[in-house]
């Protein structure tokens, strides 16, 4: 199948999550004007987002496929989300992560059962790991991002913000590897076409808005993405189909500082009584910031993510 992912896979796919995922409320972040809505997904499960995709490309797999085993690479969320999908139907699991990646994502894989394989911290080096251990194995890749049935799922989330909140006009949404706003922006065009949806990353590991200015995919070397404390969003290059529904359905991409991701995660706290890790706190930072962001009556900001190092999220709220 080629083209954007559609409205009816992403219903598709909400019919297989049902009973799996959370159907995630729209939370008031007080004290702010006009009135702002965050959409917690750190409430899921795996405490992230990523279980959406995960368990909607895994539970699709043939049966024969199924039991060669699933492998996956990822900075921590997605391989804890394939780890988790993997077990709920009984499938072998390998995730391949960078050795920096924060035990709180890579624990409760390993303890889901997953086989876990670290590499340098590079998006070459996941890719590498991950092929080696395919053509060894015969597992089947479940990619963080670049995937129709991952970025299907991640759409559910668009699908419950328009039925939560018909009068939305405005979606802020963390950018990584793309999945996640190619979903929403695809759900959301579907159902609320006027709405405009806004993506949002680290300026310090700014590919996706460079590539969505000109138009082409755009990479950044590692050693400038790993400066950001967003781990989850230190991809280096966005995927080949994010960036097609990325120039075709997404409004902008914006960054924020890292002054301003610490503000919101402490404030996040405060205010809105939610986890949110860095990367999962950005779009809630570009819309306390105001920064580059159209005015809008009803606007909802994604928390992709709640698993931060306890020592890095108390950290952040005494400083």
């Amino acid at each position: 199948m080629t083209g954007l992912v559609t409205g009816e896979e992403i219903r598709a796919a909400a019919a297989r999550l049902d009973g799996i995922i959370v159907a995630t409320p729209l939370v008031p972040f007080t004290g702010v004007a006009p009135r702002l809505l965050i959409k917690p997904e750190s409430l899921q499960p795996t405490g992230s987002f990523k279980l959406r995709g995960a368990y909607t490309a895994i539970s699709a797999l043939r049966a024969e496929v199924r039991q060669r085993g699933v492998v996956t690479h990822s900075s921590g969320n997605h391989a804890q989300a394939v780890a988790y999908a993997a077990a709920l139907l009984g499938i072998p699991a390998t995730v391949v992560v960078p050795d920096n990646a924060p035990e709180v994502k890579v624990g409760p894989a390993r303890r889901a059962g997953a086989r876990v394989v670290t590499c340098q911290p590079t998006l070459a080096a996941r890719i590498a790991a991950t092929e080696e251990l395919i053509g060894r194995h015969g597992y089947t890749l479940i990619p963080p991002f670049d995937h129709r049935a991952v970025i299907a799922g991640q759409g559910t989330i668009g699908l419950e913000i328009a039925a939560q909140c018909p009068g939305v006009d405005l979606v802020v949404v963390p950018v990584g590897g793309g999945g996640l706003i190619s979903g929403i922006a695809a759900a959301i065009r579907d159902a609320c076409p006027g709405a405009r949806v806004i993506g949002v990353e680290p300026e310090l590991a700014a590919d996706a808005r460079d590539s969505f200015r000109r138009g082409e995919r755009v990479a950044w070397p590692a050693s400038a993405t790993q400066r950001t404390i967003a781990d989850a969003l230190r991809v280096e290059q966005v995927g080949s189909l994010p960036l097609q529904h990325m120039l075709s359905l997404v409004d902008d991409i914006v960054t924020v500082t890292e002054y301003e991701i610490r503000a919101a995660v402490r404030r996040t706290a405060r205010q809105a009584r939610l986890v949110a890790e860095p990367g999962g706190a950005v779009a809630i930072a570009a819309c306390l910031s105001g920064r580059d962001l159209p005015t809008a009556r009803a606007p909802v900001a994604v928390l992709s993510g709640g698993n931060v190092d306890p020592a890095v999220f108390a950290e952040i709220l005494t400083h």
